[in-house]
């Protein structure tokens, strides 16, 4: 039968293609987050200093500031099903090596080959979806993909409490989330096997990946890098303070590292239930720039409360909670408004590649930060200064919001303030 008639794949189909691909960034998801428990026992078993530590998480980030140029291409070039195989056996081939030894180039290696594995799975993840939902549910599966991707996360910030046992020795977290990791193979290797099976059976649509054009990198106005500044501070100050946060809650706050692992990991909570739900109020009210500077003032004194105070550490996660929701759920559509239909896949690389290059600098810095000032259980304080940065991070994204804000507002603006749901149908 020629492709044109064969029928589309079913609804069930479908969703269980999403389930196995989505199972494979899980394991990723878990493999990046199972080093931020495991903090204190490196610098007890091994010696590492938080900027050794640091090293390890912003190490990750490097190649993915390249991944979003190089991922699409590799893509293209070999196909949809091997670059998903090649990713997802990187991803396993990281925790490999950085559970092998103890020696920190070693394991910096590991999380190295692990970074260029997990941020192109995601790519390939994406475009995989794409090619299984588009005009169909495609933003609902991709909701649902961020959703499970997300249980990774909390999964392995709070496998201090589940695998307890575990942190007797710094290898054997490591072996756990080398074991989570397998399922970045497993999962690519049943949807080879489906894929095949519907390319036999159905017709499916064509593959496409997001692609930074380095001539369009000129064309994007004021308001999007607006949006790509507030993007670099807002995450900078979210992800590194979570490298060191179940460190800074046993040191600084005499938290068991189970209950730290839980503070920590109410960040993932609340995004995995507030995200559509702001996402849902923006659509009804607009008011996008302004919803981000309400996100950002509430990142500003959190990391204070937590420095100087001893109100109880579920406030400042909480208030972190809402930011992390608010913000991406009005950030990353934001740039569809403002940007043009066939350069988007531009901007959302481009935008990606600027915020790795944060993520790899600010966990150097805040690593070094706590090594100059000598945080640890017997100097708390020493953990001030990271926490001033975090709060100036916060304070730059409040100020990039409000210069949106002033952009949209004025003869220049795309509709940020003002389009809805209810004007989208006049």
């Amino acid at each position: 039968m020629p492709v044109s008639l064969r029928p589309e794949p079913s609804r069930f189909y479908r969703w269980m293609v999403l389930i196995f691909l989505s199972l494979a960034m899980f394991g990723s998801y878990y493999a990046y987050d199972a080093l931020s428990p495991l903090a204190d026992v490196l610098k007890q078993q091994l010696g590492f200093s938080d900027s050794n530590i640091g090293l390890l998480q912003a190490i990750y980030s490097f190649p993915n500031i390249f991944t979003v140029v190089i991922g699409g291409l590799i893509i293209d070039r070999i196909g949809l099903r091997k670059s998903l195989m090649i990713f997802g056996i990187l991803c396993l081939i990281g925790p490999a090596i950085t559970a092998a030894s103890g020696a920190l180039w070693i394991m910096a290696a590991g999380r190295l080959v692990f970074g260029m594995g997990a941020e192109s799975l995601n790519v390939a993840v994406t475009a995989a979806l794409a090619r299984w939902f588009k005009g169909k549910e495609l933003s609902f599966a991709f909701g649902i993909n961020l959703t499970i991707c997300r249980l990774g996360t909390f999964v392995a910030l709070n496998s201090p409490t589940w695998a307890r046992n575990a942190y007797a020795y710094w290898r054997w977290p490591f072996l756990i989330a080398l074991a989570f990791s397998a399922l970045c193979v497993l999962g690519v290797i049943v949807y080879w096997a489906m894929e095949v099976h519907a390319e036999q059976n159905y017709h499916l649509g064509e593959a496409s990946t997001d692609k930074v054009v380095l001539a369009d990198l000129f064309k994007f106005g004021v308001s999007y890098w607006y949006i790509v500044a507030l993007c670099v501070t807002f995450y900078s100050a979210i992800f590194p303070f979570q490298t060191f946060a179940v460190k800074f809650f046993i040191e600084g706050h005499g938290t068991s590292r189970e209950f730290g692992g839980f503070l920590s990991s109410m960040l993932t909570l609340f995004a995995m239930v507030a995200t559509p739900l702001f996402g849902l109020l923006t659509d009804r009210v607009g008011k996008r720039a302004l919803l981000m500077m309400v996100g950002s003032v509430l990142l500003i004194p959190v990391y204070l409360i937590m420095a100087y105070s001893q109100v109880s550490l579920y406030v400042p996660m909480g208030m972190m909670g809402i930011a992390f929701s608010l913000i991406p759920a009005v950030m990353w559509p934001s740039v569809a408004y403002i940007v043009d239909q066939a350069k988007l896949g531009t901007a959302y690389g481009l935008m990606t590649m600027i915020q790795n290059i944060g993520l790899f600098g600010f966990n150097l810095l805040i690593g070094w930060a706590n090594d100059y000032s000598h945080a640890s259980a017997a100097n708390p304080a020493g953990y001030r200064l990271g926490m001033w940065i975090f709060s100036v991070l916060g304070f730059l994204g409040m100020f990039f919001a409000f210069l949106l804000h002033e952009r949209e507002t004025g003869p220049h603006g795309h509709g940020l303030e003002s389009i809805t749901t209810a004007s989208a149908r006049t």
